[in-house]
C-alpha cells in the first residue's frame, strides 16, 4: 500500500537456483520494500534497488518489474529491469501484452530505466509473473505468452468474471508439481477503481483563513454525500491538520476526500517535515490537533512523499448513509479549487 489508495506491484526474478540466490532474493524483497516506502517512482525505484544490488557485491543479476496502481486516475505507472512484459485481461476477455521496454537487468549496474504510464481499466486484471510460466524445454517465450493469452481468453468465456484464484490456476494451465521446468511466481490483480463521485479533491492556498475555508468545504461535500452525521469530527481533523500545514508549506496544500468503504481524508503539502503527537502541558496554547485526531479517527498517518509529505486519517462510514454523491464542488472564494481530480 501506498500513499493516495495507490498500491505498488513487484514481481522479480534472480539467476539461479542455489541458496544464494534465494538469499539474494531475500535481500533485494527487502530494499524494494523499503524502497516502496518512499513513495518514488517506478524508474527511480529500480535505480536505487540496481545501485544497492551491486552494493551487495555479488555476481548474481535480477530481473524487476515495478507497477504504481492509482485507483482514482486509473492509472497504471510501470518500469522494468529486463523482466518479461505483463499481460492485461481486458473484461471483454481480449488480452494485451503491455510493452513496456524491458531496461537492463537489476545487478548490471546501468540504471537506464523509465517510467510508462497506461491506462488500468476498471475490471481489467493484470498478470505479472516469471519466466517459468512461459518458458520451457520445448517452446520459447513468445509462444509461451500466446499459450498463456489463450488460456486466460479461454478463462473468461463465461459470463462473469472467474475469480483470482481460479485465473491463476487457468494461467498455470497444465504445469503441475512435476511438469515444470523452472520455479514460477505468478501475480494477478483485478483493478477495481474507485468512482469520480466519491472523491473531491481542492488546492487551497496556504494562509490563515483556509481552515475555515477547508471545514466549509469538508462540511458542503459530507452534506452531499449524507454523511452529515460525520460533519462535526471531521471538520474538526480537517481544521488541526490543514491549520498544521499551513504554518509549514510554501506552495498550495492539497486537500482530498474519499469515500469508500470508509471517510478518508488526506491533506498534502510541501514540507517534508512530519508532524508528531505530543502530550501538552496544561498551560501550553498549542499542540493538541494531532492529539484529538488520534481520539477521534479510527486510524491515522503521515507520510513522507516525493513532493513533501501527506498526512491522512480514516473514519468508518455510518451504516444508515445513503448513497448521495457530489462531483464538483466550489464556492467561489479560491479560484484555484479544483474537485475533480481525474480531469
Amino acid at each position: 500500500p501506498l500513499p493516495g489508495n495507490r498500491v505498488a506491484l513487484v514481481i522479480g526474478d534472480v539467476m539461479g537456483h542455489s541458496m544464494t540466490s534465494a538469499a539474494i532474493m531475500g535481500q533485494l524483497r527487502t530494499i524494494v520494500q523499503t524502497l516502496a516506502g518512499l513513495d518514488l517512482p517506478p524508474d527511480e525505484i529500480l535505480h536505487h534497488l540496481d545501485e544497492q544490488a551491486e552494493r551487495l557485491g555479488s555476481e548474481h543479476t535480477a530481473t524487476c518489474l515495478y507497477a504504481m496502481y492509482d485507483p482514482v486516475l486509473h492509472r497504471l505507472l510501470v518500469a522494468n529491469a529486463g523482466h518479461l512484459p505483463p499481460v492485461l485481461l481486458h473484461p471483454d476477455g481480449s488480452t494485451e501484452v503491455l510493452l513496456v521496454p524491458p531496461g537492463a537487468p537489476i545487478g548490471v549496474g546501468e540504471g537506464e530505466f523509465q517510467s510508462f504510464e497506461m491506462p488500468a481499466p476498471t475490471g481489467a486484471t493484470l498478470l505479472l509473473y516469471t519466466d517459468g510460466l512461459v518458458e520451457s524445454r520445448d517452446s520459447d517465450v513468445l509462444t509461451g505468452v500466446d499459450r498463456l493469452r489463450a488460456r486466460l481468453r479461454a478463462a473468461t468465456s463465461g459470463s462473469a468474471p472467474p475469480a483470482l484464484d481460479e485465473l491463476c490456476d487457468q494461467a498455470l494451465g497444465t504445469l503441475g508439481a512435476g511438469g515444470r521446468d523452472d520455479d514460477i511466481a505468478l501475480l494477478a490483480v483485478r483493478f477495481e477503481g474507485i468512482l469520480p463521485e466519491t472523491v473531491a479533491y481542492w488546492y487551497l492556498a496556504p494562509r490563515p483563513q483556509t481552515a475555515r475555508q477547508a471545514r466549509r468545504l469538508t462540511r458542503r461535500t459530507l452534506h452531499g454525500w449524507g454523511l452529515d452525521s460525520l460533519a462535526e469530527s471531521t471538520e474538526l481533523m480537517v481544521s488541526e491538520v490543514v491549520a498544521n500545514a499551513v504554518r509549514f508549506a510554501s506552495r498550495p496544500i492539497t486537500l482530498r476526500l474519499l469515500r469508500t468503504d470508509v471517510l478518508r481524508c488526506e491533506v498534502g503539502d510541501d514540507s517534508s517535515l512530519v508532524p508528531r503527537m505530543r502530550h501538552a502541558q496544561l498551560n501550553d496554547e498549542g499542540g493538541r490537533g494531532l492529539f484529538l485526531v488520534d481520539r477521534l479517527a479510527q486510524r491515522w498517518g503521515a507520510t513522507r512523499v516525493s513532493t513533501g509529505k501527506v498526512v491522512w486519517f480514516e473514519q468508518p462510514l455510518p451504516v444508515s448513509s445513503h448513497t448521495a454523491s457530489v462531483t464538483s464542488i466550489n464556492d467561489g472564494s479560491d479560484r484555484r479549487s479544483a474537485i475533480d481530480p481525474v480531469v
